[in-house]
């Protein structure tokens, strides 16, 4: 595999805020599948398929962490100073207002001891404080081990890759329902979780295609995936009468499908950007992380003002919440970050 910098980074560029709103749009979405056999089975459909569209968010921050850090090599110490601190402290504050949230909503019951309610602090750092941060921590976890990976990855061949990411989805399906039933007893933890997605997106990203109309086969396997995901989700609400998640779960093989085929579209797309939009996108772009963090809350209480996917057509109604979301969430942190002294470190 190549050993050089990724030559044009706009289309990373549009990927990573493209990914962002997606993830907004999922948490925006996520509720009206609570709606199944509760009110109307189109709405519920339309939930379905905004689901279905942009459960790729989450694979794809990893796969461009891994298409920008995998190439590089690494002085451990200063990896992990530099790095982990921009994820640390943001990740700290923005948790720390979570919790502040839960006591002023009277979601965790506030004692008045001090030492109660250090607990209950602790409590909700170590396993997270909202539902988006879990990201954070797997986030973590990755880092610790991107300068020994990076290693492996920028002296590999090629078929030495291939071979990791083989196994890894082999590993995938056999973890799945209903097949890991058949599954040995190996212990092949080595070739779970995340990681895989940080190697397929270095070697998306670095790999030269010479083979013609991929774009247009990208475009259909990514078509062909969503359908089947949309699908699929509602036989399988239908068959359990009730929620279940399996299709859309971020380590499957549709999600990894779909994560793959978006990845390599935005790579082969040549938009033509007008300056303005370039100049949003990267002032977006500069806050995005940030954006991640706070968006949860800003959601929250856009529902309590009674914006959300009931406001009128869920078909519009959950793009429009989310661009609200997105859009006060980046004015948020980029207030935050104007705060003197420590704006920058806890703004993400």
């Amino acid at each position: 595999m190549p050993n050089r910098k990724p030559e044009n980074l706009d289309w990373i560029n549009n990927l990573r805020i493209v990914a962002l709103f997606a993830v907004i749009v999922l948490h925006t979405t996520s509720p009206v599948l609570e709606q199944f056999n509760k009110g109307p089975l189109s709405t519920w459909l339309v939930g379905d398929f905004y689901n279905s569209l942009v459960r790729f968010a989450v694979p794809v921050f990893v796969m461009i962490t891994g298409a920008l850090l995998l190439h590089r090599d690494y002085e451990i110490s200063d990896f992990l100073k530099k790095r982990l601190g921009r994820v640390v402290w943001p990740f700290l504050f923005w948790s720390l207002i979570y919790i502040a949230y839960m006591f002023y909503n009277e979601d965790i019951d506030y004692s008045g001891d001090f030492w109660i309610t250090t607990k209950q602090i602790l409590h909700q750092l170590k396993f997270g404080s909202s539902y988006h941060l879990w990201y954070v921590y797997m986030l973590i976890g990755l880092y610790l081990i991107i300068p020994v990976l990076s290693k492996f990855v920028r002296n590999a061949t090629e078929k030495e890759i291939l071979y990791f990411l083989a196994v890894w989805l082999l590993v995938m399906l056999i973890d799945q329902p209903y097949l890991a039933r058949f599954k040995p007893q190996l212990d092949l933890r080595y070739f779970e979780g995340f990681i895989g997605y940080l190697v397929l997106g270095h070697y998306l990203a670095f790999k030269e295609f010479t083979r013609p109309h991929l774009k247009e086969a990208m475009h259909a396997l990514f078509l062909v995936s969503l359908i089947g995901t949309t699908m699929g989700t509602y036989l399988l609400f239908n068959y359990y009468h009730g929620i279940s998640t399996l299709l859309y779960e971020p380590l499957s093989p549709p999600i990894v499908i779909i994560s793959a085929s978006i990845f390599m579209m935005a790579r082969l797309a040549k938009p033509v950007l007008s300056p303005f939009v370039v100049k949003v996108r990267d002032f977006a772009g500069t806050y995005s992380y940030g954006v991640y963090l706070s968006h949860a809350l800003v959601l929250l209480l856009l529902d309590q003002a009674g914006l959300n996917f009931k406001l009128f057509i869920p078909l519009l109604s959950i793009p429009l919440t989310a661009l609200v979301c997105f859009s006060l969430s980046l004015l948020l942190v980029y207030l935050v970050n104007k705060l003197p002294f420590l704006g920058k470190w806890i703004s993400g």
